[in-house]
């Protein structure tokens, strides 16, 4: 059996995890669709969304990177024997 490795839920020492961070915007985005938010915290709220989701992405392109570097070493090993 494999033994995954808690780093997809480690986004950084301080930032949280990649599930918390997809958990507070989905939290927002409710937030917002409710219409219980003053119009300048609708704001606030969405550039903390964005924030959350660009971090997210940097995040999944890490881990891209990662994969494809262990998929290029595979084939590296393949085609030497």
């Amino acid at each position: 059996m494999v033994k995954r490795n808690n780093s997809v839920k480690s986004m950084s020492a301080n930032g949280g995890s990649y599930e918390a961070k997809i958990a507070e915007i989905e939290t927002i985005i409710t937030r917002i669709e409710s219409g219980e938010l003053e119009l300048a915290d609708v704001f606030t709220e969405f550039a903390t969304a964005v924030e959350h989701l660009q971090e997210c992405d940097r995040f999944l392109q890490q881990r891209q990177q990662q994969v494809n570097l262990l998929i290029e070493t595979l084939q590296d090993d393949d085609s030497g024997s």
